[in-house]
């Protein structure tokens, strides 16, 4: 045995069947498949279900405590020495047959097993990431067959033992060496090493005990949540072979780009377009907030009155505090960030230009001059102090 099951999970070797669980759990999240960029990350991950396998099943953990091999899985202890049996030689073997012993059988593999968990993902609106909903998931997983409710065989009939090996899950082979007797143990080929065979599988799920199945399920999505965050959902995955208890679901979460906030971190940033003359004499406006795309608000909580002071420059950045996004983890919210515009118009009438002719007279701007600024930090350095 060259795995060490509990090394493999981080456990102790007294660990509880919780603590277990737990531990695998996290494993499983942190190496499966469809989650770690690793390549190696699919081995990790089979591995550490081989390891929960057998810890969590108490007859199986015995089994590996005293020594023996709970999967039936072959050795390859002296199969690279020239020894009788190739890959399939083990050292207990080797001692069982120079000192006459038996060789103990492993017994009967469990139909039983956890399934897998599942990953699927779900795409939000801004204001649903921002405020939270109870939105309904359409998954597609393997549910306990109802039928035979996870039996695998035909209602009315049950699973016989096996013929070949007699119940025992695995068979033993003699073969003679110079050494003596060598006895290995391997699966039965009849039972595949569960020890019983179902003569009659049920006729819905094949004898899986389990079959596919579309179901919805409504996921409460907490205000604040971005795209790339996950949702664990516990028993929601897959039900396991046998009907054994299903995996946890997780569900990752897809934020649609808004086609007029942009969210930053907890802020939104929004720009608004301002005529010249406004941004010269001041005003306030009124803006609509993301609250506007809400049902359950009072139309009065979803706009904002945003005062522009007079002289206001285009790139002006105005801050609300508290109309941002909710945040996560801890209360309040971000800033709503309203950056201004200021449009020069580009068609004037003949008694618009002439009045903006005398102001430009009165304030002496009839041929301005113009001087270039340097800036050390180049056009995007200006660009960003300019907008600043």
């Amino acid at each position: 045995m060259t795995t060490d099951y509990y090394e493999v999970l981080g456990v102790s070797r007294d660990a509880s069947t919780e603590q277990i669980k737990k531990a695998y759990r996290k494993l499983a999240m942190k190496y499966h498949p469809d989650v770690a960029d690793d390549p190696g990350s699919a081995d990790k991950f089979k591995e550490i279900g081989e390891a929960y396998e057998v810890l969590h099943d108490p007859n199986k953990r015995a089994m590996y405590d005293r020594g023996g091999d709970p999967l039936g899985s072959s050795g390859g202890g002296f199969g690279g020495f020239g020894f009788p049996g190739g890959a399939g030689f083990d050292f207990t073997n080797l001692v069982d047959a120079m000192f006459g012993a038996q060789t103990s059988s492993r017994g009967p593999r469990s139909r039983t097993r956890r399934g897998q968990d599942a990953l699927v993902r779900l795409s939000l609106t801004l204001a649903e990431a921002a405020f939270g909903i109870t939105k309904p998931l359409r998954v597609d997983t393997a549910v306990i067959c109802p039928k035979c409710n996870g039996a695998g065989a035909e209602p009315g009939t049950e699973p016989m033992t096996c013929q070949t090996c007699h119940g025992q899950g695995d068979i033993t082979q003699v073969q003679r060496s110079f050494l003596g007797d060598i006895r290995t143990t391997q699966p039965c080929p009849t039972c595949r090493g569960y020890g019983t065979v179902i003569p009659h599988p049920c006729g819905e799920c094949s004898g899986e005990g389990r079959v596919r199945s579309n179901r919805t399920i409504n996921v409460k999505i907490p205000a604040g949540v971005s795209s790339g965050n996950r949702i664990h959902l516990d028993s929601q995955g897959e039900v396991g072979p046998g009907g054994g208890p299903a995996g946890d679901l997780y569900v990752e979460l897809a934020v649609a780009p808004h086609n007029i906030f942009k969210r930053e971190g907890d802020n939104l940033e929004v720009v608004v377009k301002v005529p010249m003359t406004a941004a010269a004499l001041g005003t306030e406006i009124t803006l609509d907030t993301l609250e506007a795309e809400r049902d359950d608000l009072d139309p009065s909580e979803a706009t904002v009155a945003v005062a522009i002071p007079a002289g206001t420059q285009s790139g002006t950045r105005i801050a609300i505090s508290g109309r941002g996004v909710p945040r996560l983890r801890g209360g309040g919210r971000g800033e709503l960030g309203v950056t201004l515009l200021v449009q020069t118009p580009m068609k004037l009438d003949d008694e618009q230009r002439e009045l903006l002719r005398k102001f430009a007279e009165l304030r002496d701007e009839g041929r301005p001059e113009v001087a270039a600024s340097k800036h050390r930090s180049g056009v995007l350095g200006w660009l960003k102090e300019t907008f600043s």
